[in-house]
């Protein structure tokens, strides 16, 4: 079973950056592809990006395109880097596996989801 742990959350001013990690474990041997997502208050979870499960299709969304990178590498972790931060960045990011070995941007292809962790753009 694949278990999901977000770390690398903080503040950051308005400009800055922050890498989130995703440690996912055994998400290459189950083949499933991940996704960051994320949800301000009274908002709904958003999708942010999301990475085949060989890591080598990369898909973001609009409002973060540029801006962040979504990337793995070969021991199952998922990485967030977050550059040029704005304040609408805002909230709680969260990572989580597809049912699907290809990127997926709808909440409910997620079978799984970590804890999530807050960041905070803020001067």
């Amino acid at each position: 079973q694949v278990h999901l742990q977000e770390s690398g959350g903080g503040l950051v001013q308005p400009g800055g950056s922050l890498r989130l990690s995703c440690a996912a474990s055994g998400r290459t041997a189950s083949r499933l592809a991940m996704g960051w997502f994320r949800q301000a208050p009274g908002k709904e979870r958003e999708f942010v990006a999301a990475i085949s499960w060989s890591g080598s299709v990369p898909y973001y969304a609009d409002s973060v395109k540029g801006r962040f990178t979504i990337s793995g590498d070969n021991a199952d972790t998922v990485y967030l880097q977050m550059n040029s931060l704005k304040p609408e960045d805002t909230a709680v990011y969260y990572c989580a596996a597809s049912r699907s070995s290809i990127p997926q941007v709808g909440r409910n292809e997620y079978i799984k989801w970590g804890q999530g962790t807050q960041v905070t753009v803020s001067s």
